[in-house]
């Protein structure tokens, strides 16, 4: 899937830059009072050798990725721009001396991209609220995602946001995968466990691998390991399940389940939810961590209560979420849903990966007050 995600967007990337080099190479014609002398091949020639020029500039700027999306977005922009001033020309029975369309597709791909930086950096918290029959009490929960530590903060920045989180008194605080990914440098991955370390609850920190955790390269690609980072993370009080359950204050369970990645990559199969399930006492509610928000159907059968996860970052470019729904790639993209006796929550995810703006979601930490008896 992920070839052909990165292979469609080279094509649409190459697309792009083939359209920019064709509008700023027709540029020079529009209105006759400013139509260059030069030959048409020294026109191209000065276009191509500009657009690549203010590519690089912007790669430089934001980097590879980042600019690669604002450029695919400013061809989408122009597009319709083009088609708008098109119609306006049609109607007017005049054109126009100035390029238009192009300011437009460029204001607005600024505008644009600005609200997505803010909508990506400014951390929101989002509330829920589940009422439940078992006798687990009144239960605060404090979760986050992808935080990917290192794309959209740093350790330091990090740790502000734990001071947040510690001022809603949590009771208990959930990991739900994608703490760090391949580009987190060591000192922001120390620094970010080390404020895990200062949060103060009644039942402690867990924590479930996401697909990034441990890394989609080898251990050479970045400064530690994944050995170190559970180490790090223990060494801070983090609890880490992978396929496993904790039973907490004989009031409710954690079950974390392993990285669904993991079967994919060698390391063998995690377990059914029917298994981690089948010997726990059906009175006790039931929290699941399991990153991707897939596997649904059998979470519902296994009669687990809240099922707790990220990986979609809510959709984060419009309008990947509506494709995602369209073709069922996760179970749900965003937000809250309950089927049969279960909820289910998926986080936007407290940042990103690789790319720094949402357009269709904001960052955020959730909390959950859970109300039993």
């Amino acid at each position: 899937m992920w070839v052909a995600i990165f292979g469609t967007v080279i094509i649409m990337a190459i697309g792009a830059v083939a359209y920019l080099c064709n509008r700023v190479y027709r540029f020079a014609d529009v209105g006759k009072k400013i139509a260059l002398r030069a030959n048409r091949r020294l026109r191209m020639f000065q276009s191509v050798i500009g657009v690549l020029v203010a590519i690089d500039l912007l790669c430089i700027a934001v980097g590879y990725v980042n600019a690669v999306i604002i450029i695919i977005h400013l061809v989408v922009f122009w597009l319709l721009s083009d088609l708008l001033f098109f119609i306006i020309k049609k109607v007017r029975r005049a054109g126009f001396s100035y390029n238009f369309a192009g300011a437009l597709a460029v204001m607005t791909t600024a505008v644009y991209f600005s609200v997505g930086w803010a909508l990506a950096h400014d951390v929101r918290v989002t509330r829920y609220e589940i009422c439940t029959d078992k006798a687990v009490g009144d239960l605060r929960i404090v979760m986050f995602a992808d935080a990917h530590v290192g794309s959209t903060f740093d350790g330091d920045g990090f740790a502000e946001y734990v001071s947040q989180m510690q001022s809603y008194n949590p009771d208990v605080v959930i990991i739900a995968g994608d703490y760090v990914d391949d580009d987190t440098p060591r000192d922001d991955l120390e620094k970010a466990c080390r404020a895990l370390g200062t949060l103060k609850t009644k039942y402690g920190v867990y924590y479930a691998f996401g697909n990034h955790d441990k890394g989609y390269y080898s251990d050479s690609h970045r400064s530690y390991t994944a050995a170190d980072l559970i180490a790090e993370l223990e060494k801070n009080d983090v609890i880490i399940l992978q396929d496993e359950v904790k039973l907490i204050d004989d009031r409710f369970y954690i079950i974390g389940r392993q990285e669904a990645e993991e079967a994919r990559r060698g390391n063998g199969n995690r377990a059914e939810i029917s298994e981690l399930t089948k010997d726990l006492d059906d009175g006790k509610y039931q929290i699941v961590i399991n990153h991707q928000p897939t596997d649904y159907a059998n979470e519902t059968a296994a009669g687990v209560d809240l099922v707790l996860s990220g990986h979609t970052h809510g959709g984060q470019m419009f309008p990947i979420g509506l494709v995602s729904d369209l073709f069922g790639l996760n179970d749900m993209v965003y937000g809250h849903e309950k089927r049969g006796a279960t909820n289910f929550i998926v986080t936007s995810g407290i940042s990103d990966w690789a790319i720094d703006y949402k357009t269709g979601c904001f960052s955020e930490f959730v909390v959950i007050d859970v109300n039993g008896k």
